[in-house]
């Protein structure tokens, strides 16, 4: 199976959920255009207030479209942009990438994976129990976060609903994702 986008939302505002779109412009060093989130230095609002000259590591948030399949199969109606990604993917493993991971999106963007977005509890204001079940426990007891992953914009370029998602360069050594 191919690796492709399946859906892409952008907001202006600082919502939780974005709209959908059939088109996105990723800006190198920045983010997605017309996006609240996108910027040189962190856009998160709870972030800012910590330190608003610290690297935008979020610049695009990712999902897998598996998770909303999953989350199907729970009782949960999720659907692209509800939970504030910008790209949903179909057919690519985002948790098992190392951080470092270039892939490129259609003909020209390339992202760099930053890490894992770490749910939180907004996640339960569109259905109750919704965050716990993007999370699980590995057998270590450790936790597992499957709300998506995070990036920033390498080489900026449009990208539409449909296009492949292909490997553009992988880490030497495998580096488990940190929550960013």
């Amino acid at each position: 199976m191919t690796a492709i986008i399946q859906a892409l939302a952008r907001d202006g505002e600082h919502r939780f959920s974005k709209q959908t779109v059939q088109e996105l412009v990723l800006m190198a060093g920045l983010g997605v255009e017309g996006d609240a989130h996108a910027g040189r230095t962190v856009q998160h609002l709870s972030r800012m207030k910590k330190d608003p000259q610290f690297p935008n590591l979020r610049q695009v948030h990712l999902i897998h479209a598996e998770l909303f399949d999953e989350l199907a199969d729970k009782g949960f109606a999720v659907w692209p942009g509800d939970l504030g990604e910008n790209i949903t993917t179909r057919g690519i493993d985002l948790l098992g990438l190392s951080r470092g991971t270039r892939l490129r999106l259609g003909g020209n963007a390339v992202i760099e994976i930053t890490g894992l977005r770490n749910p939180c509890r907004q996640i339960d204001g569109l259905a109750k129990g919704l965050m716990a079940a993007t999370l699980d426990t590995a057998e270590d007891g450790s936790l597992i976060r499957k709300c998506g992953v995070m990036a920033v914009v390498i080489t900026g370029g449009d990208i539409s609903v449909g296009d492949a998602i292909t490997l553009e360069s992988v880490p030497m050594l495998h580096e488990a994702l940190p929550v960013v």
